[in-house]
């Protein structure tokens, strides 16, 4: 069973210490158009945690986006959010899908075919791939994984693949070339001197560039106008 959310092709995701500061620049964001949020947070209280995501899911709801919570299944749900994005630490794509059902969109973190391939057998409704450039915004990453590589994660499922890590308006266009739905960003909106405007350029150079969509070697069903698995994708 899979989610009926849409997949956005631009993901704002709030840097990791959330705040007031960060509110105000996802109210810009989505006033200028950003279709989907990623709340991360890291080292806060569990409470705290679920206040700024109910805080952003508020926000994502006037607006129209889609809202996905990082990391925590059961913060997505008690906050209302649309998905939540599990990485490779995180609880299992199965187990999230076994407990949310059809109420959330699920993500999952692949850097290689094989992990990508199994989390959509698990579940997955779109896949979040990367690092595909080097980038100050998280710690502990590996290398960047390569355009070769993410072309051979898309050509191996039937669900969005998102680029992360490092993604500016200039670098899209070479994103996308290699078959990714859309792109997850950070510094790009919460650095921006400007965020609405930051965010105007990165929605400019998505729509200005229809994503490649290669020929799978395995899928998982057959599609439908809302997507292989449900998930509805964002044209």
């Amino acid at each position: 069973m899979t989610s009926q959310h849409t997949v956005p092709r631009l993901h704002v995701l709030t840097g990791p210490n959330g705040g007031r500061d960060v509110l105000r620049t996802i109210e810009a964001a989505l006033a200028a158009g950003a279709p989907g949020v990623q709340v991360r947070v890291k080292g806060a209280t569990d409470r705290d945690h679920l206040a700024f995501a109910s805080a952003v899911v508020e926000r994502c709801r006037a607006a129209e986006a889609t809202c996905i919570v990082n990391d925590r299944v059961d913060l997505a749900l008690a906050s209302g959010a649309d998905g939540v994005h599990l990485g490779a630490t995180d609880l299992p794509v199965r187990a999230a899908r076994e407990l949310a059902g059809d109420r959330l969109l699920i993500g999952g973190t692949a850097r290689e075919p094989d992990t990508a391939a199994r989390l959509v057998a698990e579940g997955a409704d779109y896949l979040g791939c990367g690092p595909l450039y080097t980038t100050t915004t998280k710690d502990g990453l590996p290398d960047p994984i390569g355009f070769d590589t993410l072309a051979a994660i898309v050509r191996t499922v039937d669900v969005p693949v998102i680029g992360i890590s490092g993604i500016t308006a200039e670098r899209i266009g070479e994103v996308l070339a290699s078959g990714a739905h859309g792109v997850a960003v950070t510094a790009a909106i919460t650095s921006a001197a400007d965020p609405v405007q930051a965010t105007r350029e990165l929605l400019a150079e998505l729509e200005g560039a229809a994503p490649v969509l290669p020929a799978m070697t395995s899928t998982r069903s057959s599609g439908t106008a809302t997507g292989p698995t449900g998930a509805q994708v964002e044209p």
